[in-house]
């Protein structure tokens, strides 16, 4: 048997990370009537917290899409989630489905899961805004080209 040597084309993206699998949710739409319930109900300081995190998050492009995903609203480019905003009793979660590989010099990310992290946003707290904007805007560029590298690894396997 004759091995085919494959070629990468140039100015490709490499699988980002270890584990380079995308997780996929249902597509959702440009605008969900559901997450914007979401964003009105509820405790009236974490819905004002949620639904500015949330516009910023929908601001990053016009291919961003939106659903409700286990119980919150969710981000995404196609049906690749990048973030999503989750409300408990005294705080709001801005979270990033591969958070773990965002670059985070102001040091507001949480948790220890493999790819996923969270920043929590408290209202009696200030929160470094310029950091998390950074963050959401990283999130939206490292989802895309995850799924850019994925597009050009199918062309290219």
């Amino acid at each position: 048997m004759t091995r085919v040597k494959t070629s990468t084309p140039p100015n490709t993206p490499a699988p980002i990370g270890p584990y380079s699998r995308i997780f996929r949710v249902a597509t959702g739409v440009r605008r969900d009537p559901a997450v914007g319930e979401w964003l009105r109900e509820g405790h009236p300081e974490l819905c004002k917290i949620a639904r500015e995190w949330f516009t910023h998050i929908r601001r990053c492009g016009d291919d961003v899409l939106e659903l409700i995903h286990d119980g919150c609203p969710v981000a995404c480019i196609e049906d690749a989630p990048f973030a999503y905003v989750d409300s408990y009793t005294s705080h709001v979660n801005v979270g990033f489905y591969y958070g773990a590989s965002l670059a985070d010099p102001a040091g507001l990310l949480q948790g220890s899961g493999r790819h996923m992290r969270h920043v929590k946003v408290r209202p009696a707290q200030k929160v470094n805004a310029a950091a998390l904007r950074k963050l959401i805007d990283a999130a939206y560029a490292d989802i895309k080209a995850r799924l850019k590298a994925e597009r050009l690894s199918r062309k290219v396997g």
